[in-house]
């Protein structure tokens, strides 16, 4: 029984598929609508629209200058993005040489598509280069800016040719710093980055790179054997079969890419059990999260489908059960979850305080004609949910982006914020239980002031300077609708504009107010974040932010960002320092300590929206550092099993002063999905004098003391016991291999 509203799009689907009413299958449901999917609905399939617009050249019935467009623009384009390569810079090179079209439009117009030809074929040889070098000969420094040696490529055709290219293109317009960023790009591929590049069109790659020294991270996804190769999808990485080992699951947003399940194996690497845990068939998900929804203390998963696509992505999320044998089974219908929307954002928080984790689900409405409000979820404790949204006074019918559960104004209740795209973005604060027994929200967003950015996406609540108020991370992205050319990165660099998509870091005033303090701490760049979490890379106690950036235009070679956190006085740059800097579209970031071995590491899902933009994805190995730590997997009784919500004081002397670390249990960032495990760094502590546990549910404080570092840490809800467990290094020759011993505090 679906207790949530549905569309009438789920009936369009039945009359779709042609099949009487029938138990739901999600697996065959997928199947189906990956068979049928109508390329005019979904920009990304090229092919049949390729085919189409041939047919129109042949035929001629159009008019001149559309004709000319097809020929000189959208053909070559839809060739490059749907993987032709070859066959688009040999199209593009015969019309570059070909001027009897020249006659048939006036110069102004014919000037224009040699221009936009231009600009294609260079990008066209500079995919051709990544193709025959990053792809085909894949390594660890494969596309990691700034590039280093080994990552140089030995098949050079490509980007000399697309040297050739932007430096034509900049005689005509030298103020193109889109095309600018692209050569000095072309350059470093060849090794001749920056002796070579013309001093007129010379950027400072390390002009924002933190002074201080930072260790490299590495990637070390192919031989751990978690580098799947895909498109635009989300990451998500924890303990789902609870041996102690984190485990990796990454999905791909289009209907006939499975999602992949990796265990850790405790051996160097991790085992694909995708189809051992019955998950073939489970396909699409741009966008995945955890969380024990039914509290029998096996992690469960949400799959969020159709984000980005707007009308053309109606397709069902999915929840997935975990059953504790290590195999999974879909819930979605049975659970009332199962609508037909394009979701990108879901968030799961115990807003009623029941001991229940309830979901929301954030819909893409992007037209006027869209009927896709977001829903509320409440966890109704028997395996199902209803949606609340009109009773509780949560109604949103915005393009949604991101959005994350926080008590941010401390009440023991959780509030919502949810970032919108092209539109104010949502605060609800969350009013608590009334003597009537009714809970309501408010949105207050304008009030509290952070309403800003007006084109948000990715974004989180955290504790930035350990003050124990949550403050607000809001990722901005460009307008889609005046273009996707990212010319500000270049720019930027140039030290000619200023940052048009900057983010926006609220600070927490308590008071219920927040201040944007972006500028001020550094984080004033052009960012266009699209995967987005935080994590503490240091173990120095102070949470750091990592951005993965993009776009579906292949031109959107932009670095993720790394910003390492000074103390909540500032943010540094340590991308160039600490290899972060990956140019491929990066977008679900998970931060968890892979190896067990007291750092966190980084995994990140790479590729784009286009068939020809698939990359393999990433994990960060940290390589570690002398400060100190304690990692604690909570588990809940009267309150979530998760844990989700509960609040970590943690009270310790660092090096003669005493410290305070805030911590809230949550997986992150709203674009990707992080360790439930909470994972500190202590830096020079000794002993952790005091740890102080707020459980949401119950309200009741555990505390306990004088508890040894280095060492994780069970702590059940309402127990006086702390034991501490023995996990293995799943790396191979990493670390030695810690032990602790079972023990009572």
């Amino acid at each position: 029984m679906v207790l949530g509203s549905c569309s009438s799009l789920e009936s369009d689907v039945k009359l779709v598929d042609g099949l009487p009413e029938t138990p739901f299958d999600m697996k065959s449901t997928l199947k189906l609508m990956a068979d049928t999917i109508n390329f005019r609905n979904h920009f990304y399939l090229l092919d049949e629209a390729i085919e189409n617009m041939k047919q129109k050249l042949i035929q001629r019935e159009l008019k001149p200058n559309l004709l000319m467009r097809i020929k000189y623009n959208l053909l070559p384009m839809a060739l490059l993005f749907a993987g032709h390569t070859n066959e688009a810079i040999t199209m593009q090179e015969e019309l570059k040489a070909d001027q009897l079209d020249q006659e048939t439009l006036e110069l102004p117009e014919w000037q224009k598509l040699q221009t936009e030809l231009n600009s294609l074929l260079a990008i066209s040889y500079l995919r051709l280069g990544e193709e025959e070098n990053c792809l085909k000969h894949h390594g660890a420094a494969s596309c990691i800016f700034p590039l280093q040696s080994s990552a140089y490529h030995q098949k050079t055709g490509g980007s000399v040719n697309a040297v050739e290219a932007y430096l034509e293109i900049l005689k005509q317009n030298p103020n193109d710093y889109q095309s600018i960023w692209l050569l000095n790009l072309a350059y470093m591929t060849l090794g001749r980055y920056p002796e070579d590049v013309p001093e007129e069109y010379f950027l400072n790659v390390h002009k924002f790179d933190a002074e201080e020294a930072f260790p490299r991270f590495l990637d070390v996804s192919m031989e751990t054997g978690v580098n799947a190769m895909g498109l635009v999808g989300g990451a998500c990485v924890d303990d789902f079969n609870n041996d102690g080992k984190m485990d990796v699951i990454t999905s791909f947003f289009r209907l006939n890419n499975n999602i992949k399940y990796y265990i850790g194996s405790g051996k160097g690497a991790f085992l694909d059990r995708t189809i051992d845990a019955g998950l073939k068939g489970i396909t699409g998900g741009i966008n995945i999260n955890q969380a024990d929804y039914n509290n029998d203390g096996h992690l469960d998963l949400f799959i969020m489908r159709g984000g980005w696509l707007a009308s053309g992505g109606t397709q069902p999320n999915s929840l997935l059960r975990n059953n504790g044998d290590g195999t999974f089974t879909d819930v979605t219908e049975g659970a009332g979850l199962l609508n037909y929307y394009p979701t990108l954002s879901a968030s799961w928080g115990d807003f009623n305080n029941d001991g229940w984790i309830d979901l929301f689900v954030g819909n893409e409405s992007t037209t006027v004609g869209d009927s896709f409000h977001s829903q509320l979820y409440q966890n109704n404790g028997d395996g199902t949910f209803e949606d609340v949204s009109k009773l509780v006074m949560v109604q949103v019918k915005m393009d949604v982006k991101g959005s994350s559960w926080g008590d941010y104004n401390n009440d023991g209740w959780l509030d919502l914020f949810i970032s919108c795209y092209g539109g104010s973005n949502l605060l609800f604060k969350n009013n608590g239980v009334n003597s009537l027994e009714q809970l309501t929200f408010e949105e207050v967003a304008d009030e509290a002031g952070v309403s800003l950015p007006e084109f948000s996406f990715p974004t989180f609540f955290f504790d930035y300077n350990n003050d124990g108020y949550l403050d607000l991370y809001v990722s901005a992205y460009p307008d889609v609708r005046e273009s996707f050319n990212f010319l500000e990165v270049g720019s930027e660099y140039a030290g000619t504009k200023r940052a048009r998509c900057r983010p926006y870091l609220y600070r927490n005033n308590k008071d219920g107010t927040f201040t944007d303090v972006a500028v001020q701490m550094n984080l004033n760049r052009n960012i266009y974040a699209m995967g987005l979490n935080f994590g503490d890379i240091d173990n120095d106690g102070y949470l750091d932010i990592y951005s993965g950036t993009g776009g579906p235009d292949l031109r959107s070679l932009l670095p993720n960002l790394m910003f390492r956190n000074n103390e909540g006085k500032s943010f540094s740059d340590v991308t160039s320092a600490g290899g972060f800097g990956h140019l491929q579209k990066s977008h679900g970031i998970a931060f968890a300590d892979m190896d067990n071995d007291g750092d966190q590491d980084i995994y990140m899902s790479v590729g784009g929206f286009f068939s020809t933009d698939v990359y393999p994805n990433v994990l960060f190995q940290n390589p570690g550092n002398s400060h100190n730590w304690i990692s604690l997997d909570l588990v809940g009784t009267k309150s979530n099993r998760s844990a989700i919500g509960a609040k970590l004081k943690l009270t310790f002397d660092d090096g003669g002063e005493e410290r305070e670390i805030h911590r809230v249990v949550s997986t992150g960032g709203s674009f990707g999905s992080s360790s439930l495990q909470v994972e500190i760094g202590l830096r020079n502590a000794t002993v952790l004098k005091a740890l102080e546990i707020y459980w949401p549910a119950s309200g009741i404080t555990q505390t306990f003391s004088d508890i040894e570092i280095n060492g994780i840490y069970k702590i059940v809800e309402d127990h006086s016991a702390i034991i501490s467990w023995e996990k293995e290094i799943i790396y191979l020759g990493v670390k030695e291999k810690k032990i602790y011993d079972a023990s009572e505090h």
